[in-house]
């Protein structure tokens, strides 16, 4: 593949994915999301993977997913009265960073 038609196939998959609203944060920073995570892990795992049966494994989702689920706990638009609680405090980066964390994590 030639690199103007590598660069052009990036800018079309960048371009599409803005559009849909998919992209995740750049600055994420996965260190910082683990560290934000220790107050998720009771529920959640340090790893991951789920400590309690009605709590869904982290590990491995997509960033998108995570994101879009933790600004939807945030704004109440998604309910769950402990999610939501814990939701409410976080800032964009927070996440943004928490996304990267469990993305990265592997499912066991």
């Amino acid at each position: 593949m030639t690199v103007a038609l590598r660069n052009a196939v990036l800018c079309f998959s960048l371009a599409t994915a803005l559009v849909a609203g998919t992209v995740p944060a750049m600055a994420a920073d996965a260190q910082a999301g683990r560290a934000k995570a220790v107050q998720c892990s009771a529920c959640h795992g340090l790893d991951g993977m789920s400590k309690l049966p009605e709590a869904p494994n982290l590990a491995g989702q997509t960033e998108p997913y995570l994101i879009k689920a933790l600004k939807d706990y945030r704004s109440g638009k998604r309910k769950d009265e402990m999610m939501n609680m814990m939701a409410k405090p976080l800032s964009d980066a927070d996440i943004a960073n928490l996304a990267a964390f469990y993305n990265g994590l592997k499912p066991q």
